[in-house]
């Protein structure tokens, strides 16, 4: 969850009361939707990049001359970050409006971020780091 609270858990997709099990998909009826959707469309970018990334480093590993460096693994690997950035930027710059909906049915303003948002974080920073990585690391004999 993203953003959780005493009796409800949130994230990018939709929103769970804990004490009844129902949840509640995030539609368009919600404020800030759009920042909804670009938190949903960067992390999604940033795991389809950092798949990409793993072919990518794959490939290069067998056509790679020796001495070469993963220059392209890099590189996308790098807008993958760059994607997790993004969407944790966003959510983060735009929480309070997001939790202040009144497509909600509770109320989540008083709630703090939870373990994916931190994970996000998370992510960026790794991948950061192994992108950097990509770039100093040569291929060897």
């Amino acid at each position: 969850a993203w953003w959780v609270g005493d009796n409800f858990s949130t994230d990018v997709w939709r929103m769970c009361a804990t004490n009844t099990s129902t949840c509640m998909a995030i539609t368009d009826e919600f404020n800030e939707y759009q920042s909804i959707q670009a938190v949903q469309a960067t992390m999604i970018l940033s795991t389809i990049f950092c798949c990409v990334a793993f072919l990518v480093f794959i490939l290069q590993l067998f056509r790679l001359k020796q001495g070469e460096r993963f220059v392209l693994t890099s590189i996308i690997q790098l807008l993958s970050c760059l994607c997790v950035m993004i969407a944790a930027s966003i959510y983060t710059d735009r929480h309070e409006e997001l939790h202040q909906s009144r497509g909600y049915r509770m109320e989540v303003s008083k709630g703090q971020y939870g373990y994916s948002f931190v994970l996000a974080w998370i992510a960026f920073a790794f991948t950061l780091i192994s992108g950097v990585m990509y770039l100093v690391l040569r291929k060897r004999k």
